[in-house]
This record gives structure tokens, sequence and C-alpha cells, in this order.
């Protein structure tokens, strides 16, 4: 029987693969290619080993075994955690692979989740993200990330694609890689069938979401307050709308939903995919529209809704300049107005690690040229995933930014920042663009693991996973949720200090 392998047994030779698929100039040259990879990886036969006992999973009606129900089924491994930005982006390949091969041509798509933090081992929470992405593949949750560290994977997102023993046949390592990912499956699917080791069976799916009642709300992703009208906008991120109520709970406009879409138009036509960010002033709904990948307006007094940045695919480009409709953007997560000048859009964009502006009139950024009005540019951050502060912006490393909190006034003319994925708080000068450390993460810029529960002072106070900011103007306090520790926090950005505030607590 042969040992069980590694994936650094098998980059060796897939590295050849990939080099000659970059010389390949044809589909059918990478087609021929891949089949000559097959026949030579068969050979090599590199068995990994099966899930541990015992795991919980979900969307199915049991544990799934490599060896049982998945032995004849070409297997796409999806290494994640639900916090990671990055493994969200991978998503709709998943889902459109789904859609192209089903189970019963062979192809089972199976989720294992390994989390980065201690807030991610718990079963409920693994529910709630798969809901919340809406995911309908088998998902395990694989706490103690065992087959992870079996095959030594290094990073998240990564994808392994296993023949139909169980056998390695292909790494994918981050995203970006729709291309490779669909034209190994077809390939494996073909080389499998035409050896008759295929099977056509069931596995079992059997999703969660069917055994769930509606509910009013799923998943708000933020909430904003107009502080003139007192009205409320919130980002009904799993219905794919965004709800406009009065302050005694009253649903004024409701825009979008229930499924998602891209669509501009009137409130009754328009259409989101998982709005995150909110920001409202009059009768002006400024909203990230995630998933998307694109910032939209909703004018309430005209009734519609505009694009005013994003092309609806994700972007690469990690320095803007153009007019927002044609500038692409990445996972926008959070929005605030404020100014540069003139009035401008701050966005957090989550999937280059940045935060970029949209000028709503002509202005000018800290240490930056002139901007027309209709701009969207990279205002901090390398784009580099880290935790390193600058006091020149575009040196700064961002590693997820996902909440904004707008303080105009001396001494502080910033923009408090959440950065999830380092844990830590994060102020922005609009004074002269330096990124500066307020509480939580610790020195090193490339450690993004120094998360806990602990009030303090500066890098001594612990932080997990933080998503929303709010600042109080009145009292110069910042609250911060601190998403993963369940927790409301309270900063004193003067003193550099965080303490916890119960939910209890906070409501008294």
């Amino acid at each position: 029987m042969a040992s069980y392998c590694k994936l650094s047994d098998l980059f060796p030779i897939q590295s050849q693969l990939d080099h000659a698929l970059e010389d390949a100039t044809t589909q059918e040259e990478k087609e021929n290619l891949v089949h000559q990879y097959l026949h030579k990886i068969d050979e090599n036969y590199l068995i990994i080993p099966d899930f541990e006992e015992g795991l919980e999973w979900l969307n199915t009606d049991g544990p799934l075994s490599l060896r049982k129900e998945l032995s004849g089924k070409v297997v796409v491994l999806d290494f994640f955690t639900y916090c990671c930005i990055n493994c969200m982006h991978l998503l709709p390949d998943l889902h459109q692979l789904e859609q192209s091969y089903t189970i019963e041509d062979g192809l089972v798509v199976v989720g294992v989740h390994s989390a980065k933090f201690p807030n991610e081992k718990v079963l409920q929470n693994v529910r709630s993200a798969v809901l919340r992405y809406d995911i309908t593949h088998p998902v395990v949750n694989d706490r103690d990330a065992c087959l992870w560290q079996e095959l030594e994977v290094s990073c998240w997102p990564t994808l392994v694609l296993l023949g139909p023993r169980g056998n390695l046949l292909f790494s994918l390592v981050g995203e970006g890689h729709r291309e490779q990912l669909f034209l190994f499956t077809a390939a494996a699917l073909k080389h499998y069938r035409e050896q008759g080791l295929l099977k056509h069976h069931d596995v079992g799916i059997k999703l969660y979401r069917d055994s769930l009642p509606p509910s009013i709300l799923s998943f708000p992703g933020k909430i904003a307050m107009d502080p003139s009208s007192k009205r409320l906008a919130i980002a009904d991120t799993g219905h794919h709308r965004v709800l406009v109520v009065s302050n005694t709970g009253q649903v004024l406009h409701s825009i979008g939903g229930p499924s998602s879409g891209r669509r501009d138009g009137n409130l009754f036509e328009a259409q989101f995919s998982s709005p995150q960010g909110v920001f409202i002033k009059g009768d002006t709904v400024y909203v990230a529209d995630t998933e998307n990948h694109l910032v939209r307006k909703i004018n309430l007094s005209e009734g519609k809704v505009s694009t005013l940045a994003g092309t609806g695919v994700q972007g690469t480009d990690k320095e803007g300049g153009a007019l927002g409709p044609q500038q692409p953007i990445s996972s926008p997560w959070d929005v605030t107005l404020g100014n540069a000048g003139g009035d401008v859009l701050w966005i957090a964009m989550a999937g280059t690690h940045q935060i970029w502006a949209l000028f709503l009139e002509d202005g000018k950024l800290p240490k930056g040229s002139d901007s027309k009005k209709g701009t969207c540019v990279r205002f901090a951050g390398s784009g580099n995933e880290e935790n390193r502060n600058n006091v020149y912006p575009h040196k700064a490393g961002l590693a997820q930014p996902s909440g904004l909190a707008l303080a105009p006034t001396e001494p502080w003319e910033c923009l408090f920042i959440t950065d999830s994925e380092s844990s830590t708080i994060r102020s922005l000068s609009l004074k002269d663009g330096a990124v500066k450390h307020v509480v939580g993460g610790e020195r090193d810029p490339l450690n993004l693991f120094a998360f806990g529960d602990i009030d303090g002072k500066g890098i001594d106070a612990k932080l997990q996973h933080p998503l929303g900011v709010s600042w109080d103007e009145g009292s110069s306090l910042l609250y911060v949720a601190d998403s993963y520790n369940h927790k409301v926090s309270l900063s004193a950005p003067d003193t550099l200090t965080i303490t916890k505030l119960g939910i209890v607590e906070l409501v008294k």
C-alpha cells in the first residue's frame, strides 16, 4: 500500500506542468499537456490520509470518507477559513465549477474549514458562515487543522484536487486561478471517465439552510445613522438588500433582495450582492456592494440607484486613478463620507488590503496630486497583507480593512480603521496620510496572529478580528466591535488604551 504523501511531494511534478502551461499558446495544447501530466501522476500514485474520525460535517447526511463515499469521485478540497477575504474571492469560482459539473458527473467539492482564530473553531460559527456565503457543498470543521498539517498546507486559500482513489493530482495556492481550476478539473474528469474509474453515486447532500425558518434580517453587515433625520441605513447582507428605517424601527424603504444581482434603476428593481458598508446623509445612501465589487448610491428623493465605482468584476489594480465606473475595485467592505478639499467617499477596500478615495467633488489627497470629480484612487496601503505603519500612506500595509470611522476635527483629523486580519485598530491621518497604530496586534508587521482578549494600552491590548468601529465626537472615544470576542470595546485614542464593554453593560 502506498504511504501517505504531502503537497511537497506533488510540487516538483506539478511545477513542470505549470512551466509548460505558461508557454502553451492554444487551449488544445494546454489540454494535451494536462492529459500527459495525469498519466505521469498516476504512475506516482500519491495517496493522502483520510479525514479524521469524529469531525463535524455540514451540508451532508453524515461524515464523508475519501475511501468510501468519495471513492470514485474527483474531489476538490478547499482549505479555507471563513474570515479570509481571499477565501471569499474563491467561492464564486467553486460555485461556477459546481454548476458546470455535478456530483453525478463525478465531481465533489469539499470545504475543509481550518480555523485561524479560536472563534472560528466553533461549529455554530462555521454553520453561520456556510449560510452567510451560501455554500452548498459539504464542509468539514477540521477545528484542529489535522488534514492541513498532514498535507503541510501553508496558506489560505489552498485548493487540492484528488483523483477517484484519493490520489493527489494538483494544488492551487491563493486566489486568481480560475482558468487552471477549470482546466485541471475538466481534464481529470475526462481522464478517469475514460479509465472507467468514476462513479455516479450520490454522497448524501443535505443543506443546512433548508432546515431553518425565514428571518427578518440575515447577517446584517453594517448600520449607519443620519444625524439630522435619525433614519438608519442597514446592510441586510444575507438578503442582498439595504433597508432604510425610522428611529422607531419602521421600514421606510427596502432596496434590493431577496436574491443577489447587479442592477441599477428605481428602488423596486435595483439589486445588490451581499452589501456590507453603508453611510447615510439626508436622502443619499452610499453602499459598499461587496460581492459585486461596486460602490453604489441610493438617491431616496429621486427613487434611483446608480453605480459610482467599479465594473462589476473583481479588480486587481492597486493604484486606481480612473473615473469610478471605469475603475475596477475589489470587495469594498465599508464606506464613510469625508472631505479632501471637496467631498470624498472613503472606502475600506478589503480585497486589495487598502483604503481608497472616491472623489465626489474635485479635491486632493494628503501627499497626493489633484483629483477630478469622479476619480477613484488608492489613498493608503501598499496592497501587501501586513500590519505595517508608515508616515507614507502608500508604504503602509493593511491586512483586511473592515470598518471605518471618521474623526474630522482636531486634534484627530483621521480615519480610524478596524484591520480585522491583524486584529488591530489603526489611524490614517487626513492631514499628512500617516498610518499609525492605535491598539492591538504587535510590532512585527508580518505577524497577523497577535490576537486575544486583553484590556490594556497599545500592543499590550489584544482584540480578535474586529469588524466595526464608531467615533463619539463628544467624548473623544472610539467604540469597537471586537467581533470574534463577542464584545464591544471602548478605546481612548489619546492614551492608546482599550477596555471591554459587555453588550448588556453597553445597553445600560
